[in-house]
């Protein structure tokens, strides 16, 4: 989302995971996505890097000046370690991820009570901060989508379908063929 605002192109690969490319291994040994490789052969291996990358480029909706550290911070850690163990037990050898879904509602009430004061972490309009938490909201609603919903987060439950239903969502969540060595580019945005 934040490539698609900014207007920076780039040369997009789709991966499947399953099958990755060795050129996306040679670029990245970890083998996770997403991957950006910089014109100077920099490697970005991070969204969060890639965003600010992209937005220090040019950020013509100035979300640079809305970057809640303390909120990325608590989702990047203690949250997305337990979205990782509620959508995925099976990788941890645990019978279901539910204790890990009850422990990340703490994490949900703070953002809920955050938005309590406007439809954005930052105001009016969406920012770097809600761009920077949306996919992980969005994941862990999903995993049980009728519990997340009787949750009493309405500002919470507001704010993710606006950014689902949103236009840049839809403009960034078009499905591409699996690259392959050879083909040709696809430019985005």
């Amino acid at each position: 989302m934040a490539l698609a605002i900014s207007g920076v192109q780039v040369e997009l690969r789709e991966v499947v995971l399953r099958d990755k490319p060795p050129e996306m291994l040679v670029a990245s040994p970890k083998g996770t996505v997403p991957v950006l490789v910089l014109l100077n052969g920099q490697v970005l291996e991070e969204s969060l890097d890639i965003m600010r990358w992209a937005l220090a480029e040019s950020d013509p909706e100035g979300w640079l000046g809305d970057v809640d550290h303390d909120l990325i911070t608590a989702n990047d850690g203690p949250f997305k370690q337990a979205l990782d163990r509620y959508k995925y037990p099976h990788r941890y050898a645990l019978g279901d991820g539910t204790e890990h879904r009850d422990a990340a509602f703490p994490h949900l009430s703070r953002l809920n009570d955050v938005l309590a004061n406007g439809p954005y972490f930052g105001g009016p309009k969406p920012a770097f901060t809600d761009i920077a938490l949306f996919p992980f909201i969005r994941q862990f609603a999903a995993t049980n989508a009728g519990w997340f919903a009787a949750l009493p987060l309405p500002a919470l439950h507001l704010s993710l379908s606006s950014m689902v239903d949103s236009e840049l969502f839809a403009k960034i969540m078009t499905r591409y063929p699996q690259w392959q060595p050879g083909d040709s580019a696809v430019i985005f945005p």
